[in-house]
């Protein structure tokens, strides 16, 4: 009789915790996604810290963006800031509770403003890395490197004091000059993109298309220098879709050396993703580290566009699942033409960059880890 009521005990026991572990995997959280900047305002990170918000929020997260600016469907905190460029300096924290502050940098005067918080995660969207010139003018190397300096004794700051670190990919991470100090810290979350948005076209047209903001460190002039390669022998147009301070040099460039190149500004988001689909290969020539692992590229592979991107950390990982990498323009053009004369092969990669974004970059699967993430430090 004794034992009987021990297991039954026991039984009973096992199926109260067995319960409470289930409640907790399905247990909404409150979460607050903290980004310098947030849609409207255009850029890779804007995008990622949207998607991220409205799926968590679709699986009944109490989800609260605070930022300098935007707007969504959901509750955003615009908080009064500094407008310093790419860093806007908060003035006032909100009064806001939550299960998990996340913050995204390399901006990283908001998450400096939030780093006492707990549990803290941060995503480290790619390094700091002051470019060359700034809207055509040149910067002193002492000038760049006090500001990278800076910059990287606020970044360390912050990471220290975070539960948990998210990178985009593993092999940005380790070649990182901050992140390799924090492997222990790194979870590896990648970007993503909705495969159904994005229309495979089997009929592409004779272009090659660059898509992304024109300013220096996305290396859209070694594009250009390729192409004047390219157009000696071959029937495909340049197009050049977006806007920056580079735009009207690249212009006079193009224009300088015969390059026939379309400059078409930034499109309206389904002409965008049009245009990706129509384009026989997308190329991203960025070689700085600032580029960790454009979106772009996955919104390409999605359509079957085969890519083509420089060999820099992170980006190589990506694009070497949907098309080719190269080191030199010299290259960059020969790879150009070899793919323009292959139609066999563009397909090929096509279909295999459309797989990986289906099985490896999906938000099903992102927010699946960001949900792993957030449970482990919670």
């Amino acid at each position: 009789m004794g034992q009987g009521c021990d297991l039954g005990h026991a039984l009973k026991k096992h199926y109260l915790n067995t319960w409470r572990a289930g409640k907790l995997d399905q247990a909404q959280m409150k979460i607050a996604q903290i980004s310098s900047y947030f849609p409207p305002h255009v850029g890779g990170v804007e995008y990622h810290v949207k998607e991220l918000a409205e799926g968590l929020a679709e699986r009944g997260h109490e989800v609260t963006v605070i930022s300098s600016c935007g707007r969504w469907s959901g509750e955003l905190v615009r908080l009064p800031s500094l407008n310093l460029y790419y860093s806007p300096i908060p003035v006032k924290l909100p009064e806001l509770q939550a299960d998990i502050y996340h913050s995204h940098i390399p901006s990283p005067l908001f998450a400096y403003r939030f780093r006492h918080k707990k549990p803290h995660v941060v995503t480290y969207h790619n390094d700091v890395v002051l470019p060359d010139a700034f809207q055509g003018h040149r910067l002193p190397r002492w000038f760049s490197s006090s500001v990278e300096k800076s910059s990287d004794r606020l970044v360390r700051s912050i990471l220290d004091r975070a539960e948990t670190i998210v990178a985009t990919t593993m092999s940005y991470a380790r070649t990182s000059p901050v992140l390799q100090d924090y492997l222990d810290k790194v979870r590896v979350v990648p970007n993503a993109v909705t495969a159904s948005l994005y229309p495979r076209r089997k009929e592409k047209e004779n272009y090659v298309l660059y898509a992304g903001r024109m300013v220096g460190y996305k290396g859209a002039d070694v594009l250009i220098r390729a192409m004047k390669e390219v157009q000696k022998t071959e029937n495909l147009e340049l197009m050049m879709v977006g806007e920056g301070e580079d735009r009207l040099r690249l212009e006079k460039m193009a224009e300088r050396l015969s390059v026939r190149a379309r400059f078409t500004g930034r499109l309206e988001r389904s002409m965008f993703i049009d245009t990706i689909s129509r384009a026989e290969m997308l190329v991203n020539p960025a070689q700085c580290r600032l580029e960790a692992f454009g979106i772009v590229l996955l919104e390409a592979m999605a359509c079957e566009t085969p890519v083509l991107a420089y060999d820099t950390p992170g980006v190589n990982e990506v694009a070497g699942k949907g098309g080719c990498i190269y080191s030199n323009w010299e290259e960059l053009s020969e790879l150009i033409i070899k793919l323009h004369n292959s139609p066999a092969r563009r397909a090929e990669l096509g279909r295999k960059g459309r797989r990986a974004v289906e099985e490896n970059y999906s938000w099903k699967r992102a927010i699946d880890l960001m949900e792993s993430v957030y449970k482990e430090v919670a």
